[in-house]
């Protein structure tokens, strides 16, 4: 954990004023640059020390063996694992022959800046060297959301006191050493030096690079190119071998002169393309990258981004930690999935190699929602490559002798790649999590043509899934059995609530569609006896309630286990599942991370407002935040159930997961979900939006310690934007025509807002909330307020 303040408070900055070793790599997530395609961790420009290098390309992956101790039948063979690709990021000095390493010498100063409206990385340090030679260095680092294949570094060198001989080696590398991950020899084999040369080129100003994989077979080329701008007489020269490419700068600076260099860097993999064409395709990007220049990407660069904080930003005065740190979180969000292009959103993004680079549910139900209301044709790029994994998952379903489409637990391609049942395949709510966005991707934009296109044949097969796992009783109620939901400490259950009610939505959501599709749905092979069938098992569905306490129970029998003893639960013994056997933790009341609260969030029409008032007191009790996925929800209820205050603190430990390192492995990467979770637990939660029914409603309250809190919505190719003070709330439209109208609920009240003037009304004074949740002992939220100023 970064116990002290690692980076100042700024609003639009996120700034690193002294080079901490021991928090290298966690800095190198922090700092990441991606746009959906390319990632490039922020590893220093001299490539060492690092903490973990890494430069990742959505969905290039190696296959890899699964181990088991035994295996079973329906098991998965392989899993897919993210590799480190070619690092063009590389860029060594040498000043009078001796190396710049910030471990050698003396670091006069040190400063990065990941600027979250430029969406640069720019880091400049003063040096000298153990021969007492001085430099300053100053670099700038982007990864263009124009230009998907393109990333540009800008590096400067000035000498300070004396002449100076400087060197300046750029690189491109491939099969880099990296830590061990795993601790299986078998893994760690596949993964060792996984690209095979295929072919390197060089030119005198740069080169190129072509690899293959041994096992997954796929191809990548990273090409590099260099604008030199120095003192007469500086000399450039390329050299290449099948790993690496070399070009080498050299000059003579006088007091006060300044060296140049701006780095262009390409990339581009296929499966299928050939060696030729991959070897253009880098070309050809660095091509374009020539013609704009570093001023014109740069200038690219921030017009995109002004253009994405126009429609996105939220406004929070009162919090600056968890202003900067709603920025910090949209901002990677968005450079999750600006470019992915029908390719997945992984839960690392690609900022590190956490969970092998897998895409889970968390995409769906945290990522995709900020996206929908923020950056929408990101959402429909996600939600079409599901679509192009349809085949893999309808495999996998008629493997589990099921009907429709089982999508993986875990994946980057397709395939199921999780090697643990209950945690994994059993969770199968994420078919309902998948049909989720799409109806709420199509409910935000209006866009029919993709739910004709896309989303009725994802309805469809999900819909098919629930039919053919559940089963009606003798009483003709509709029961979901042996599955896991959100909780992973309750697995393998019958009636997980959270996994019923999405599955209800979900069939309910495909009878509806079918309807309107009526010719497309012929040709899936759907039959109005099928789509009635959907609409049986949604209006019988099983909702376990346990009328003695008075709230549901998360699955079926829950609140009959035995407590778990959080009295004589130390705390370094969390996380629990590090420290205890799945069998203790599969038979006790004890909940790793938000389900039935996450089920009163999502389909929080399913329940009465005093049913969500005890459940939330209930599970409160039992539930210990072993996964970063759980405070946001949790702020969500909070601020819904009365409680502002600690929906404030849970808002504050989703915001500052990262910054902070709650979790304290952030050196794997950011935690997509929990980053987007702070928009959720302020947009959903302190803002109150919900968006049940094809309807839009909000009932804000902010906490205390907050003044303001604005947002910006998309709805139907209209800009809503929500100011919220404590006492009133004003909604208003902008970049609408004059007949344009948006009708919501504030409260309890029915609005319509038009471009012409905004509309503005009280917020209702709050209910007595009655006594404060309890957690677990220990298990308070981890970042509280600081205290006011005097």
């Amino acid at each position: 954990m970064i116990r002290e303040r690692a980076y100042p408070v700024e609003p639009w900055h996120v700034r690193e004023t002294r080079l901490d070793m021991d928090v290298l790599a966690q800095s190198e997530s922090v700092f990441a640059l991606s746009n959906g395609h390319v990632g490039l961790r922020g590893n220093l420009d001299e490539g060492e020390p690092h903490g973990l290098p890494g430069t990742y390309l959505n969905s290039f992956y190696e296959l890899r063996p699964l181990p088991y101790a035994e295996a079973g039948y329906g098991f998965p063979e392989s899993g897919q694992t993210i590799v480190n690709v070619t690092n063009g990021k590389l860029i060594r000095l040498l000043v009078d022959d001796e190396p710049l390493d910030v471990r050698y010498g003396e670091l006069i100063a040190h400063e990065r800046v990941l600027d979250l409206r430029a969406g640069t990385l720019h880091r400049e340090l003063h040096w000298r060297s153990p021969a007492g030679r001085e430099v300053k260095v100053r670099s700038t680092r982007l990864v263009s959301f124009t230009q998907r294949s393109v990333a540009a570094i800008s590096y400067e060198v000035e000498a300070v006191g004396g002449p100076l001989r400087l060197i300046v080696q750029s690189e491109l590398v491939a099969n880099e050493s990296l830590p061990a991950q795993s601790k299986d020899p078998r893994v760690a084999a596949v993964l060792e030096s996984p690209l095979q040369a295929e072919e390197e080129l060089t030119t005198p100003d740069g080169g190129q690079l072509i690899h293959r994989t041994k096992v997954s077979g796929l191809r990548v080329a990273a090409a590099m190119e260099h604008e030199v701008h120095g003192p007469d007489h500086t000399t450039i020269e390329s050299e290449g071998y099948q790993d690496w490419v070399r070009t080498t700068i050299a000059c003579v600076l006088q007091p006060g002169e300044k060296l140049r260099v701006i780095k262009y860097l390409t990339y581009s993999w296929s499966s299928r393309r050939s060696l030729p064409a991959l070897r253009d395709q880098v070309g050809a990007a660095l091509a374009g990258a020539r013609l704009d220049g570093w001023d014109g990407l740069h200038r690219e660069q921030r017009n995109y981004l002004d253009a994405f904080w126009d429609a996105s930003d939220v406004l929070v005065e009162g919090d600056p930690e968890v202003q900067q740190a709603v920025r910090f979180g949209l901002f990677h969000v968005l450079q999750a999935g600006a470019r992915a292009e029908q390719r997945p959103i992984s839960a690392k993004g690609l900022t590190g190699p956490g969970y092998d680079g897998h895409a889970f549910w968390d995409t769906e139900m945290f990522v995709l929602p900020v996206l929908t209301y923020t950056q929408p044709s990101a959402v429909r790029s996600a939600l079409q490559w599901r679509h192009s994994t349809l085949d893999s998952a309808r495999e996998r379903a008629e493997t589990l002798n099921l009907r429709g489409a089982a999508f993986p637990w875990r994946t980057i391609g397709g395939p199921e790649s999780s090697g643990y049942w209950p945690a994994g395949t059993a969770a199968f709510h994420i078919a309902a999590d998948i049909a989720d966005a799409v109806r709420r991707y199509v409910m935000v934009t209006g866009d029919t043509q993709f739910e004709r296109d896309i989303g009725l044949e994802l309805l469809v097969e999900t819909a098919r899934l629930w039919r053919s796992i559940g089963h009606h009783d003798r009483h003709g109620q509709f029961h979901i059995d042996g599955v896991t939901g959100p909780d992973e400490y309750t697995a393998v259950k019958n009636d997980n609530v959270y996994t019923n009610l999405m599955a209800q939505r979900n069939l309910l959501a495909a009878a509806d569609v079918v309807m309107r599709y009526r010719d497309e749905a012929f040709h899936l092979g759907v039959t109005d006896e099928e789509a009635a069938s959907w609409r049986d098992a949604a209006t019988s569905m099983h909702v376990p309630y346990d009328e003695e306490l008075e709230v549901h129970q998360q699955v079926e029998g829950f609140t009959r286990l035995q407590e778990w003893d959080f009295t004589h639960t130390p705390a370094e013994k969390y996380p629990l599942l590090l420290h205890y056997p799945y069998f203790e933790l599969y038979r006790k009341q004890v909940v790793k991370q938000a389900d039935l609260v996450l089920a009163m969030h999502w389909r929080g029409d399913a329940f009465t407002p005093e049913e969500k008032v005890r459940n939330f007191l209930y599970y409160e009790r039992r539930t210990v935040r072993d996964s970063s996925l759980s405070a946001c929800t949790q702020s969500v209820l909070a601020a819904e159930v009365g409680h502002p205050e600690l929906a404030h603190t849970y808002l504050r430990e989703a915001a500052l997961m990262d910054l902070h390192d709650l979790n304290e492995n952030t050196r794997d990467g950011v935690h997509m979900a929990s980053l987007a979770g702070a928009w959720l637990a302020l947009v959903s939660g302190l803002g109150g939006l919900r968006d049940h029914d094809g309807a839009l409603s909000f009932a804000p309250r902010l906490s205390s310690r907050l003044s303001r809190l604005e947002f910006s919505l998309q709805w139907r190719g209209l800009a809503l934007r929500v100011d919220v003070r404590p006492h009133q709330t004003t909604y208003s439209l902008r970049h609408g025509g004059p007949d344009d109208v948006v009708e919501l609920r504030h409260h309890d009240q029915v609005l319509r807002v038009t471009c012409d003037e905004p509309v503005t009304v009280p917020v209702p004074p709050a209910e007595p909330s009655g006594p404060p949740p309890e957690q677990p002992p220990g298990r308070s939220p981890l970042l509280r307020l600081p205290e006011r100023e005097q």
